[in-house]
């Protein structure tokens, strides 16, 4: 506690250009820059890769880290019962929440009838690599594909469901060696450490990656590019907006603290996944610092890689508000009953996306081409603008895990109140350049 306070007045005074979210910050707005004036330069490949190649820095150690994470978590629990209520209580808290953002979307999709009057022809070949993926995405797909063929191929593909199912296993088992796998457990622990040094050392690079994304994105699309559309992009935010501060608002107040404090300790991973479009590229660092905000290692552990699959609020907001779009702009009047179908459809196809840019847009597909064949040609109408509306996806995506976490945490009792209030009244002391001194 001595050498923490001692080194709160360096970080106070720390040089305002040396501070992560800043430079990310920066960056983006030079992409954005560089975008509009010379898109020509932004959309060179060489500038894509920038983006794309952070994102894959990232992508390289989510499966140490979610397998680590959860085996150690599970094999530090002496009752296996507690793991159970730990899932059960998340699975419970993700469909109540996932519904509420369902049901937010397709109420203002139906207030603000945006899509009536679009004069824009659909072409079905923009959309056939989304559809022809969304047909992989049936319920008795996505369970069969949670097992992998082999452990090793779960981790060479990254999958995250995948990696999550073998981890839980690993960590039941090492619970029942007991003190026999004491010295495999620490090594465990070991290897995670070390994953997060990586994280760290990636991180540097993240001003430099969130700049290329942006700047390609801009160049590539444009503000022209948006057009009648951007009724659609102004809806989209607004309701991810009311979502966050009124749903999960209501949540964090439940359990104690400010959805906007909460939102300040991770700005850095906001805008880490505002420059990347992805949530995943966040989700290393967004664990550790849920772990220092007082949330307990198992919690952490199970709920936020879990909920990466199952807690898609964004993504669910997105899915019924760009159905009804797409069906006004078509001139396609859909029932009472078929509205209701697109909640327990949406319900089901966004299990198992991943925070990677287009994963919306797939699960999209697979929710028309259940809801009314007929709308998914339709789909390239939002085409040309899903990358400006996955950057809200991501980001409603990762602060709805974050809070579901902390409830959780809260729920099963394993939250520490007084490291959460100290954390989010001094935001400072949890930045990135702590890390090392926090965790051990």
């Amino acid at each position: 506690m001595t050498t923490m306070a001692a080194a709160s007045p360096l970080r106070a005074s720390q040089v305002w250009y040396k501070i992560l979210y800043i430079q990310v910050l920066i960056a983006i707005l030079i992409g954005a820059v560089l975008g509009c004036l010379w898109p020509s330069v932004a959309t060179n490949d060489w500038v894509k890769a920038l983006g794309d190649g952070f994102i894959k820095l990232i992508k390289m150690v989510i499966a140490p880290i979610i397998f680590c994470t959860v085996a150690s978590g599970i094999a530090h629990i002496q009752d296996a019962k507690k793991v159970g209520s730990v899932g059960v209580k998340a699975l419970f808290y993700f469909e109540i929440v996932s519904s509420f953002a369902l049901l937010l979307g397709l109420v203002m999709g139906n207030l603000v009838r945006i899509g009536h009057g679009l004069a824009v022809k659909p072409d079905a070949a923009a959309v056939a690599n989304y559809v022809k993926q969304a047909e992989a995405s049936k319920s008795v797909d996505f369970i069969l594909n949670i097992i992998p063929d082999s452990v090793v191929g779960a981790f060479a593909r990254g999958d995250v469901l995948q990696v999550l199912l073998f981890a839980i296993l690993f960590g039941f088992s090492l619970m029942a060696l007991g003190k026999r796998g004491e010295r495999l457990r620490g090594m465990i622990d070991d290897v995670a450490h070390a994953a997060f040094g990586v994280i760290a050392i990636i991180m540097k690079a993240a001003p430099i990656g969130a700049f290329g994304a942006m700047a390609f994105t801009v160049g590539k699309f444009g503000p022209g590019a948006l057009g009648n559309l951007i009724g659609l992009i102004a809806l989209f935010y607004v309701t991810a907006a009311l979502f966050v501060s009124v749903v999960l608002g209501l949540i964090a107040r439940l359990v104690g603290f400010s959805i906007f404090k909460f939102l300040v300790y991770i700005k850095d991973e906001i805008l880490i996944v505002l420059g990347t479009s992805s949530s995943e590229s966040a989700l290393p660092q967004l664990m550790e610092k849920l772990e220092r905000l007082g949330c307990s290692k198992p919690v952490v552990g199970l709920v936020v890689p879990t909920g990466y699959s199952f807690n898609l609020d964004g993504t669910n907001i997105y899915m019924t508000l760009a159905t009804l779009f797409i069906a006004q702009a078509l001139g396609v009047d859909l029932t009472f009953g078929q509205q209701l179908t697109i909640l327990l459809v949406a319900m089901l196809t966004s299990k198992g996306a991943s925070g990677v840019t287009g994963a919306g847009f797939i699960t999209l597909a697979a929710t028309l081409s259940v809801v009314n064949p007929a709308l998914v040609p339709g789909m390239a109408i939002v085409f040309s603008i899903d990358k400006f509306m996955s950057e809200v996806r991501a980001l409603t995506n990762i602060i709805g895990n974050g809070i579901a976490c902390v409830f959780v945490s809260w729920w099963e009792g394993e939250l520490d109140h007084a490291t959460l209030q100290s954390r989010l009244n001094q935001p400072k002391v949890s930045t990135t350049s702590d890390t090392t001194s926090t965790t051990r």
